[in-house]
């Protein structure tokens, strides 16, 4: 049933009362504290330069740092790659990060050493030496490698480019 009001006796409702007159100024403050607050935030931002933005840019997940000695025809020094997108110093980041990819299997480390217990043959690869360091897979890395058996070499050519292609050995004049 509709109830009809005559408009002599309707009156508005009731204004919500006010805060209470103490409560404004603190609400001020609180306001303006803000808005500077933001505003300097804004402007250490845009001050930055531009190589902060670029770092910041950088992925965090999977950045690897390796190392290389010895291993001749310019490819030692130290190296930054990241993955995802690939980039850094290093001469192939898109393919050093894809040899990683290929190693890297659910549950195993694709930087662990050769197990100990693994029969390796007796050859030489060289003197090259690596260091990879950094991160892999939200898993921390610090793995050594070198050339001084066969598991090693092995271990060494799964990771090429992200390890460097060693130069043969040159043979001595005695040796056929």
């Amino acid at each position: 049933m509709t109830q009809i009001v005559r408009s002599d006796t309707f009156r508005p409702p009731a204004a919500r009362p006010t805060a209470h007159p103490t409560a404004r100024p603190a609400l001020r403050r609180l306001v303006v504290g803000a808005v500077a607050a933001s505003a300097a935030a804004l402007t250490s931002l845009s001050a930055a330069p531009p190589v902060a933005y670029a770092q910041d840019a950088a992925p965090r997940g999977d950045r690897l740092v390796v190392t290389v000695r010895d291993a001749g025809d310019g490819a030692d020094g130290t190296y930054e790659v990241y993955c995802r997108p690939s980039g850094g110093s290093h001469p192939d980041p898109a393919g050093a990060c894809a040899a990683v990819d290929r190693n890297t299997r659910w549950g195993e480390d694709a930087f662990a050493p050769a197990p100990r217990d693994a029969v390796c043959t007796m050859q030489y690869g060289g003197p090259a030496t690596a260091r990879i360091t950094g991160t892999w897979a939200g898993r921390p890395v610090d793995a050594t490698y070198d050339r001084a058996n066969g598991c090693a070499i092995a271990r060494w050519d799964r990771l090429v480019p992200l390890l460097p292609e060693p130069l043969p050995e040159p043979r001595s004049a005695g040796r056929p």
